[in-house]
């Protein structure tokens, strides 16, 4: 366990530095000119230092600055050689700052600013050249590790926005293959739901029917015989009812239970509120007396004033709205209506009428759906509260 910690730990610095390299380049160029002005023997003038403290850490603010910067350690470089007597030739920081700003030049994601750096470096080169009285030979050789340099930059810009291209693109697949997944799931889960719905919901409902009518025929003496399938059909409602959650789980994933409260019509005035601030005139009418509702009937009950209202924002094209909610012998019914002509431009796909159509039948609910004779379009919905 320690060896893999180690490994690990290892690996995060390894990634570190090469995320980095650049940075630490500079700082070890940095460092070495101040201990180069500190411990060596060459009488230089003190005046270029300031020069000398410049020109490599300038070069931290490439990413910003990135003209600006190696611009300015090469002119910093200029400085030193106005400055500098004879011995600062013997120096060393000044040729490898001018190679860290040349790599610089060469690395920068935009070609302009990247060819510019040549003249800059190449007009650098000749006047520290004639400063120092060194002869017209030298200069070839010294041209030729600024031309590596940048070649060095560029080639190391080039690779690494390969890698960067490559990780996105990764990046992007994964997320597709994700996404298909999902997508596989998703319509697994809605086969599923159909099947459940369809074959077992169908057979649980005949046994269940089969039960009640059988327990309706026996003599008055059978009272075991009564007792028992009164047992199968209460049992058989049950599953119904377990099964209608499991359907609606399998249908909306996103259903499924969760830490934290489920939507309700408990909170219908939010959603009303809501609509309101998005633009939407909207009156909230409820009516009788508010019964607690099963869960289930609940959520697909808020969901439905919920499509109601989008669709009248979305769609209708409508300046006002109302929501109905009428509490009433056993049912809750739910109307959404608006003023619209139907012509907006929402740009849905249309599912969302036909998954909440598919919420109430599911619950044995009756849905009506069309344009209203004086204008307008209405939803309207009747749940039986004891569905479950």
């Amino acid at each position: 366990m320690p060896v893999n910690r180690f490994v690990d730990s290892a690996n995060r610095v390894i990634e570190w530095a090469r995320r980095n390299f650049g940075d630490l380049m500079i700082a070890v160029l940095t460092i070495g000119t101040i201990v180069e002005l500190a411990v060596t023997s060459v009488s230089y003038n003190k005046a270029i230092i300031p020069f000398a403290l410049v020109a490599g850490p300038v070069l931290f603010l490439r990413r910003r600055f990135p003209f600006g910067a190696p611009t300015t350690t090469f002119a910093a470089l200029v400085g030193f050689g106005t400055v500098a007597n004879q011995a600062g030739n013997n120096l060393s920081f000044p040729f490898f700052c001018a190679l860290g700003a040349m790599v610089t030049f060469g690395a920068s994601r935009e070609r302009r600013i990247a060819y510019a750096g040549i003249p800059i470096a190449l007009a650098t080169v000749l006047y520290v050249t004639h400063q120092f009285h060194q002869g017209i030979g030298s200069v070839p050789w010294i041209v030729g590790f600024f031309t590596a340099a940048w070649l060095a930059g560029f080639f190391l810009s080039q690779r690494t926005r390969q890698t960067e291209e490559l990780r996105e693109r990764a990046e992007r697949l994964e997320l597709e293959r994700e996404l298909n997944a999902r997508a596989a799931v998703a319509e697994e889960r809605a086969r599923i739901a159909r099947e459940l719905h369809d074959i077992v919901g169908h057979s649980v409902s005949v046994m269940t029917v089969q039960a009640s009518a059988v327990r309706r025929l026996l003599r008055e003496d059978q009272e075991r015989e009564r007792e028992a399938l009164q047992t199968v059909e209460d049992t058989g409602r049950a599953a119904l009812a377990e099964m209608r959650r499991l359907v609606g789980v399998l249908r909306r994933p996103e259903e499924s239970p969760a830490l934290v409260p489920q939507p309700s019509l408990e909170y219908v005035d939010k959603l009303v509120e809501q609509t309101r601030e998005a633009g939407l005139e909207t009156k909230l009418t409820l009516e009788g007396e508010p019964t607690a509702l099963p869960q289930g009937i609940d959520l697909t009950a808020y969901r439905f004033v919920q499509e109601g209202l989008t669709n009248a924002i979305k769609h209708a094209n409508a300046k006002s709205a109302e929501v109905v909610v009428r509490y009433d012998n056993g049912t809750v019914e739910l109307v959404v209506r608006d003023d619209g002509t139907g012509d907006g431009d929402g740009g849905g796909s249309g599912h969302g009428l036909v998954g909440i159509r598919e919420r109430v039948a599911v619950y044995g609910g009756e849905l009506s759906a069309g344009p209203r004779p004086e204008g307008g379009y209405e939803l309207r919905a009747r749940l039986p509260v004891a569905a479950e």
